[in-house]
């Protein structure tokens, strides 16, 4: 079933909070014995494949495109299965599961030889989470399978948050879809890696740097997680580091510095595109909105709520693409709390095409 690009995609529709489960060992059944399933978590949606067969997951590079030194997240339903997949399991580890599992944080670990080395993308580390949400660990539990799976979309595209986005992009190059809806909270999870002294965060997601070093102390950020320029890396530790990713189609630009300066420089640009002739999408704020008269202008939500604007974030680019926009201009937004994965997010889609404003 993994060998094969030209596949018939079903789609099972399914309550999010009360999964059916006939239509929950449909796609278990599938993960048995080989092939793709997309399913939601509480961050994005998934392409999941069986993490220990080699071939199951070499078919999700091949569904998405997605570069083989790319490393693959590996989701669980339980503690214990982490004890199966890590070669060991320090202390810090053991106390970040119990504060934030199940939920948005990914743990780099050293891998167990039961982890083929395609599931870790060629590293000797392997990343591990829980998702948060129902469908998703029912599938896990069902599947008997621990689940690799990165998001369900097209290499560098912005990440799925509806099921459509993944109809959109996979169907008819995976077996099954999991439709329950939108995803909650709209951006991927933390990776924070364990192999590191301090810790360090490799990918910046839904648990922030302020909750992890409330619980660990010390807690580092690699240069690439919050760089405002590209960072040349040989090796990958965790996706969302080293390839072009969150991207669409349409030009981008982010415009970063306090609100006001942002407002006049999104402005002026919009106006110099518009005169240029390039058909024009503002990805603003509450607070910024009713500022601009040029272009098509799109709300990420308030910026006192930057959860809303996580959640807003890759459904709104993909809605600029379905509107043939030529260019993106985005506001940058504060980067505490989850602000740094929203621009850490805003920076990779725009290429790190960024305009301080002044």
């Amino acid at each position: 079933m993994a060998d094969s690009l030209a596949r018939r995609t079903i789609i099972l529709r399914v309550d999010g909070e009360n999964p059916e489960s006939e239509k929950i060992s449909v796609a278990a059944e599938i993960i048995r014995k080989g092939g793709l399933v997309a399913f939601p978590t509480e961050t994005v949606y998934g392409l999941g494949a069986d993490a220990l067969n080699p071939n199951a997951v070499k078919g999700i590079y091949l569904a998405k495109m997605r570069p083989l030194d790319n490393p693959i997240i590996v989701h669980v339903a339980n503690r214990e299965d982490v004890y199966r997949l890590a070669a060991e399991v320090p202390r810090a580890a053991e106390k970040l599961m119990e504060t934030f599992w199940p939920g948005p944080l990914t743990l780099v670990l050293k891998a167990s030889n039961i982890v083929p080395r395609i599931t870790t993308g060629g590293l000797d580390t392997v990343a591990i989470r829980m998702p948060r949400h129902k469908v998703a660990l029912a599938l896990i539990r069902v599947s008997e399978r621990p689940i690799a799976a990165p998001s369900a979309n097209l290499a560098g595209r912005p990440s799925p948050t509806l099921a459509e986005h993944v109809i959109r992009d996979l169907y008819g190059r995976i077996d099954a879809i999991i439709d329950a809806g939108p995803t909650n909270i709209g951006v991927e999870s933390t990776v924070l890696d364990l192999t590191q002294d301090p810790p360090q965060i490799l990918r910046p997601g839904g648990v922030t740097y302020e909750d992890l070093r409330d619980v660990l102390g010390r807690v580092s950020i690699h240069p690439a997680a919050a760089s405002i320029s590209e960072i040349h890396i040989r090796y990958a530790r965790s996706p969302g580091m080293k390839h072009k990713h969150y991207a669409p189609r349409a030009e981008m630009v982010v415009v970063e510095g306090d609100l006001e300066t942002i407002i006049r420089k999104v402005r002026d640009l919009a106006e110099q595109y518009t005169r240029a002739g390039r058909k024009v999408g503002i990805l603003a704020t509450d607070e910024s909105m009713q500022k601009y008269s040029s272009g098509i202008v799109k709300s990420l939500g308030s910026r006192s709520n930057l959860a809303i604007a996580a959640r807003n974030l890759f459904r709104l680019l993909r809605e600029f693409d379905e509107e043939g926009v030529d260019v993106i201009i985005a506001e940058g937004v504060p980067e505490e709390g989850l602000g740094l994965a929203i621009m850490n997010r805003l920076r990779r889609a725009a290429g790190y095409n960024i305009i301080k404003a002044e």
